[in-house]
């Protein structure tokens, strides 16, 4: 049996030659930016379905963060429903 995924925001993962790091993570979308270079700032912005991404990260690696950033912790925080 497969382990789960667990997807957070700002996660890179390497498939082939190419990265895929989240952008934006919603309850049934991912957008995210897929590049050359691990830490490039030029890429194309994707968005799909979160079924769709999960398929296309079956083969794909996931690295570890360089630094810790913002929009990874952002992902962590529970937000108080008002």
């Amino acid at each position: 049996m497969a382990t789960p995924i667990k997807l957070r925001q700002a996660q890179v993962w390497k498939v082939g030659d190419q990265f895929f790091r989240i952008v934006r993570l919603e309850r049934l979308t991912v957008e995210y930016k897929a590049t050359t270079a691990r830490d490039a700032k030029q890429g194309i912005h994707v968005r799909l379905s979160k079924k769709d991404f999960c398929r296309l990260l079956k083969q794909a690696e996931l690295l570890t963060p360089t630094r810790t950033s913002a929009a990874s912790n952002d992902a962590d925080v529970t937000k108080p429903v008002s």
